[in-house]
């Protein structure tokens, strides 16, 4: 009897330290990239110890852009904002295929505005919501791939669609009219890509399969929209960023402060880790001649092939210091989103999306994503280099 009892409580003992390896194995997957960030900007701080120039490297626009529309986001989440949202698509859309197209360019439209991390921190959730309420979550993949896609691309029109771009707007002072034509053929090119693969998707009718959810409050939509709105006017210096921070700031935590407990606040120790091991990087001598070298050769295809490897923003953060061709270096790291899940902040976001919503089936969407990504990243290399000639 006594020997049964010390079983049961050991078999309890081994469950618990079981279930916590688990919370613990899951915790470090989903932040796989900060843990990474921050090892690699902790690596380059034993070459340049840190002093007075670090505080250079942080960009306060795009942090507090960033982290207001995390927050605002956030609170329409809480009001069931997605939800709502999603049965008004599949009510209005009533096929597979609109429902995509409608899933894919509200995101690709919707980077414009809110930069490609927030585009997809607001709209992956809303292609779930879709999916699962009419019992298409077989499409999630294909969705999921072409709303990373789109996300990407179209955020890479504005000066505040990608964070990449906030930076290199700001860094170059680039006129918003040259910005806009530089982009404009990639973009137009990434349009007619994204809507032809979309054309894959079968016209198969849907009807919602959940109950609809009731609309949310209309002057807190209102309200948090407007506040939407200032926070992305930092991007264009209409006042302080401190301003629209305290702003947007003061508003939820009067009105839903709940929210700041769903900020992603790993994704903005993400960006300063980043900001740390790319401003170290061009501080060392060698990283310095052998960048230098190679992006003078080619700052598109360089560029384009560092975000494989080091994501999008360090690239566009590093290489700034070792070339005057933004042209080249602004396409390249807006089209170089695409390829490796490890291009761009956005893949990751939506990837971990999808495990999170799907699990289990990883290995079929990494093999849509890749087919996707190299095949558009081919056709857009070409239009980046015509683009580069037009704009010279």
């Amino acid at each position: 009897m006594k020997e049964a009892a010390q079983n049961c409580v050991g078999g309890r003992k081994e469950s618990r330290a079981r279930a916590v390896g688990h919370m613990i194995a899951g915790q470090i997957k989903s932040r796989i990239v900060l843990i990474i960030a921050i090892v690699a900007a902790a690596v380059t701080c034993f070459f340049v110890p840190p002093d007075a120039e670090y505080a250079g490297y942080f960009d306060p626009d795009t942090l507090s852009c960033l982290f207001c529309t995390l927050a605002v986001v956030s609170a329409l989440k809480l009001r069931n904002f997605f939800e709502w949202l999603a049965g008004k698509i599949v009510t209005a859309f009533g096929n597979m295929r609109r429902v995509a197209f409608a899933l894919v360019f509200v995101t690709y439209f919707g980077s414009m505005i809110m930069a490609n991390d927030m585009a997809l921190v607001t709209f992956l959730p809303l292609g779930w919501f879709v999916l699962s309420s009419c019992g298409k979550e077989k499409y999630t993949a294909f969705v999921f791939v072409m709303q990373n896609v789109a996300a990407n691309l179209g955020g890479m029109l504005t000066p505040f669609g990608n964070p990449q771009n906030l930076y290199l707007y700001s860094c170059y002072s680039i006129p918003a009219g040259e910005f806009f034509a530089i982009m404009a053929i990639p973009f137009g090119v990434a349009f007619v890509l994204i809507a032809a693969t979309c054309m894959f998707v079968r016209p198969e009718k849907v009807a919602l399969e959940t109950p609809a959810t009731a609309r949310p409050p209309v002057w807190r939509m209102i309200v948090y929209f407007a506040l939407f709105a200032l926070s992305v006017m930092i991007v264009f210096g209409v006042f302080p960023f401190w301003v629209a921070l305290a702003v947007v700031t003061v508003a939820l935590l009067i009105l839903e402060p709940r929210c700041f407990l769903h900020v992603d606040y790993g994704l903005l120790l993400t960006f300063c880790a980043f900001f740390v091991f790319s401003g170290n990087l061009s501080r060392i001598p060698a990283v310095r001649s052998g960048l230098g070298a190679l992006v003078g050769a080619s700052p598109l295809l360089v560029g384009t092939a560092s975000c494989q490897v080091i994501s999008n923003v360090p690239s566009a953060v590093l290489l700034s210091h070792f070339t005057t061709d933004y042209r080249s270096l602004l396409i390249a790291v807006n089209i170089g989103g695409l390829g490796t899940p490890i291009s761009s902040l956005a893949s990751l976001i939506t990837l971990g999306e999808y495990r999170r919503c799907r699990p289990g089936s990883t290995a079929k969407y990494i093999g849509l994503f890749s087919l996707v990504n190299f095949s558009f990243l081919a056709v857009l290399i070409g239009s980046g280099f015509l683009a580069c000639a037009v704009t010279a």
